[in-house]
């Protein structure tokens, strides 16, 4: 009990001396919370890298608001609470993602990929589509079958242009090599 009220003591001085602009006791407040936030968010996301993204985005926002919290021992309830709102948007995230992701997989290609190929390699082309992380799958599937123009496709994924951009030509570049990698040599 004595050795949790001291580290709560040394927390609430640190927030107070970061508030008024120390970044050394900022710096300190990180190093003491960075693994327990890391872990909270671990836990919400299951990934990692996700946590790991949520955390990051949370300091820049404890940063920004920590002068505003006015008590300072609020700040482990804070903290916690502002790595959940995070985690909570990318999980809503990743589910918009998924969703566009099952519904281009779960959709009828478009006529004129099939009239173009034959019946097992459009077979081919679908298999490889659905190999293909969900954002680069609904970029495809909206500028391929759906006919959109790049800038229908940022304003219907709410993703920039070049973004999306960078996702068809990384598609493009999967797709190749997935489909000339599994064409049979012909001697």
């Amino acid at each position: 009990m004595m050795n949790r009220d001291r580290h709560r003591l040394l927390d609430a001085y640190l927030v107070a001396a970061a508030r008024t602009g120390d970044g050394r006791a900022f710096e300190a407040l990180v190093r003491r919370w960075q693994g327990r936030l890391s872990a909270h968010a671990w836990r919400l996301l299951g990934n990692h890298d996700q946590a790991r993204d949520a955390v990051q985005e949370a300091w820049t926002e404890i940063a920004r608001r920590l002068g505003r919290l006015q008590d300072e021992h609020a700040f482990p309830a804070w903290a916690f609470r502002i790595v959940s709102r995070r985690c909570a948007r990318l999980v809503r995230s990743n589910q918009h993602t998924r969703a566009i992701g099952d519904a281009v997989a779960a959709a009828p290609s478009a006529s004129a990929p099939e009239e173009s190929f034959g019946g097992r390699e459009i077979d081919r082309l679908r298999a490889a589509i659905r190999h293909l992380p969900p954002e680069q799958r609904a970029a495809i599937a909206l500028f391929y079958f759906e006919d959109l123009s790049v800038a229908e496709v940022a304003v219907a994924l709410d993703t920039p242009a070049g973004t999306i951009k960078t996702r068809l030509m990384h598609a493009r570049r999967k797709l190749r090599a997935e489909l000339e990698g599994n064409i049979p040599c012909e001697t």
